[in-house]
């Protein structure tokens, strides 16, 4: 049992020694400031919406598109009606869509879907646009995003992504764990990148692109299951480098569901793992040539699910060979507790510290706040046995998640003053 010590000891100095930076990116938004932006404005967008049966939220994102501060005329939203066999097509096209039918069994997933609609976009006559937003039809965005992200694409960055808030914190502590987990990510992970000068990565979501960003890659030609960090990784070991923008928000819906989200969290391990197969070279390439970056993406995508998988395969290992045997496991027992509690804390104080420095962004009853603080860790844990599953699987494939949450932007931020 003194071995399962010694590997819990193990895996714990090299979780340590990947992602001690995280913790230093922690303090980077305390400390640093960035440059404010100067106006912009006169660029032409196109948004692209991927929309799989979504006509209960569908028209809340166009609606918000449409009241930005943003010039109008200068956008035109998109809409790849996807698969559908609801009326999604027919309520975008109602609040003024530009609406296309897509029907295919064979090549599914959001990253086709995008295909299929950039594609017909360039056959339009006379359609010209110097960027390209990417939503996704649950979001609704604040009434500055578009005016707030053309600021960051004038400032010389060819892919800018955005700070991710959630429709739904309050739900449930499954939606509040997904909601920490991209707060943290916008605020401590890609907020730091920016002030630090390294690439950010794309999450989902909310990011816009370049119009040369699409010619150079001979349009959009990312299918893996995680098809936004395979752009993103494309990017950044070409030496692209992403920009971020915490003035432009964005509000998602977040499961609700255990069994929705470990489909919809299965499928992400998943593609992490088909994305460093696909990239894993050009990455290890790259640290070798001092890329910060791809080190950073590196550690975003791969060591995590391997060190958990291999210290679950051990301890579980270690157990039953030792009650086999008829050995006193309690050592292992309190080896193993240790790293749990130790992990537990981990995680309460990252998501502890992104709920009091996202306090008023989070919308939702203050018990609340603070009750889901002490449920994230948990909702952390269970990526153990997902990630177990999606190294093991080999039968993950997309899905849609069901979006319901039909809400404006006025009633998201009310619920932040309810009892």
């Amino acid at each position: 049992m003194e071995t399962v010590r010694t590997i819990n000891w193990l895996i714990t100095v090299i979780f340590f020694v990947c992602y001690a930076y995280q913790f230093l990116y922690m303090l980077v938004p305390f400390v640093k400031k960035g440059k404010p932006a100067t106006a912009a404005g006169g660029r032409r967008y196109a948004v692209l919406i991927s929309a799989r049966n979504e006509e209960a939220v569908i028209e809340n994102l166009i609606s918000s598109i449409r009241e930005q501060s943003y010039e109008r005329r200068l956008v035109t939203v998109f809409v790849v009606a996807d698969n559908c066999t609801d009326n999604t097509a027919a309520v975008a096209a109602a609040v003024g869509a530009v609406v296309f039918e897509r029907f295919d069994k064979l090549r599914v997933g959001k990253g086709y879907a995008l295909e299929y609609l950039l594609e017909r976009i360039a056959e339009l006559p006379g359609e010209h646009f110097d960027g390209y937003f990417v939503f996704d039809a649950d979001n609704v965005l604040d009434e500055h995003y578009i005016e707030e992200m053309d600021k960051a694409f004038a400032s010389g960055y060819e892919i800018v992504t955005s700070y991710r808030n959630s429709k739904n914190y309050g739900d449930n502590w499954i939606s509040a764990g997904y909601a920490l987990w991209f707060l943290r990510e916008s605020r401590f992970l890609n907020h730091a990148r920016q002030l630090l000068g390294t690439s950010c990565a794309v999450s989902g979501t909310g990011f816009l692109f370049s119009r040369r960003v699409l010619e150079e890659a001979g349009g959009w030609k990312f299918f893996l299951l995680t098809e936004d960090i395979e752009f993103t990784v494309d990017q950044v070991t070409k030496g692209r480098k992403i920009g971020y923008c915490p003035s432009a928000v964005l509000y998602d819906e977040q499961p609700v569901s255990f069994r929705q989200s470990w489909r919809q969290r299965m499928r992400w391990a998943r593609g992490y793992v088909q994305v460093f197969g696909k990239y894993g070279k050009d990455l290890l390439r790259g640290m070798g040539r001092g890329s910060f970056a791809c080190f950073d993406m590196s550690m975003a995508i791969m060591p995590a699910a391997i060190l958990s998988f291999v210290g679950l395969a051990v301890n579980l290992g270690a157990a039953v060979s030792g009650l086999a045997a008829g050995q006193d496991v309690g050592v292992m027992l309190e080896s193993a507790g240790t790293m749990l509690l130790n992990t537990y804390l981990t995680m309460f104080a990252i998501g502890g510290l992104t709920t009091v420095s996202e306090w008023k962004r989070i919308y939702a009853p203050a018990w609340k706040k603070i009750a889901y603080a002490f449920t994230f860790p948990v909702f952390m844990f269970t990526y153990i046995p997902i990630s177990l599953s999606a190294v093991c699987s080999r039968r993950v494939s997309w899905k849609p998640i069901e979006h319901t949450r039909s809400a404006t932007l006025a009633e998201i931020r009310a619920a932040g003053r309810a009892a």
